[in-house]
């Protein structure tokens, strides 16, 4: 189906895997700021999952492990962010600037050796026929297991924060933490895991932008990707649901400049370059504005330190 020189299938099915990267930052970031942790370090532990799952993905031959690699390497850099700023109580605003500063350093410094070097493939799954259903096929069926794991994770993660009581805890933490830990529920713990989860869905988020989306390192990758998943974050209202549509609203804008520019429209490239950003704050402004109709949906807690008075 093309329009005005644009093929719609394409376009459909190219912001699925554009959309990977943040939608997997920002469900991370969802859950952590659901434990009332503001972490802005969202862009450093993204890039710093780039590189540190495209040195395990080359040193190893495995994609898989590359990803794990991302994930685990976020992970560690969220936990660095949680001690600091849940055991020694460091402001949650200024050590998360300086964790997207230190994320970007340390990757330039690590990924000079990787510079035109090329990552071993992340294949497709196979669904056999489903793969040639006409239009929905190539939408559907033709992409690899990490844009499925994305969307799995989204309804996994709704799931989790609505109907398990280990998701009410985490509910109740970021609400009033001091309320929480005189129940006997450990703040501190809970804030932990949340953030070392959020850290590894974000390194994750990074490697899938050099495994798959490029695929090869270059410095600044990431390239704002982890403001955006944060502001779709707020935007959306602190819900799993509002986060998918998003993410894939900036993938959408992300993949239609890149037809335009592919079907030759006389647009300036630098307008379309920021088109993805600056289309997709103003839509969620907009959304968010109906929807939330002058109530604060944000943790109450968010940003709020915690010290146990006993």
């Amino acid at each position: 189906m093309i329009l005005g020189g644009i093929d719609i299938v394409t376009l459909i099915a190219t912001l699925m895997a554009a959309s990977t990267p943040v939608l997997l930052a920002a469900t991370g970031e969802l859950v952590a700021e659901k434990s009332g942790v503001l972490n802005l370090g969202v862009e450093g532990m993204m890039i710093i999952g780039a590189v540190a799952g495209f040195a395990a993905a080359v040193g190893t031959g495995s994609p898989v492990l590359g990803f794990l690699g991302g994930a685990l390497a976020g992970a560690l850099l969220a936990t660095l962010f949680a001690v600091l700023t849940q055991v020694f109580l460091s402001n949650q605003t200024a050590t998360g600037l300086a964790l997207t500063m230190f994320g970007l350093g340390l990757s330039a410094l690590f990924g000079k050796g990787f510079e035109g070097v090329r990552p071993p493939a992340t294949g497709k799954v196979p669904f056999g026929p489903l793969s040639e259903i006409p239009g929905l096929g190539r939408i559907l069926f033709s992409h690899d297991w990490v844009v499925y794991l994305s969307l799995a994770l989204v309804v996994a993660v709704w799931a989790f924060l609505r109907f398990t009581r280990a998701g009410l805890i985490l509910r109740a933490v970021g609400e009033n933490a001091e309320a929480a830990h005189a129940l006997g529920y450990r703040v501190v713990a809970v804030r932990l895991m949340a953030l070392a989860f959020g850290g590894a869905l974000a390194g994750m988020g990074g490697a899938y932008l050099s495994l798959v989306r490029v695929p090869q390192w270059t410095e600044g990758m990431t390239a704002g990707a982890g403001w955006i998943a944060l502001a779709i974050v707020v935007f959306a209202s602190w819900r799993a649901g509002r986060v998918l549509i998003g993410a894939y609203l900036f993938g959408g804008i992300t993949a239609l400049q890149l037809q335009l520019q592919a079907a030759g429209y006389a647009i300036p490239v630098h307008l379309l370059s920021m088109a993805p950003y600056v289309l997709t704050i103003v839509v969620l402004v907009v959304l968010s504005a109906i929807h939330r109709r002058g109530v604060q949906a944000a943790p109450a807690a968010l940003g709020r330190s915690f010290h146990a008075s006993t």
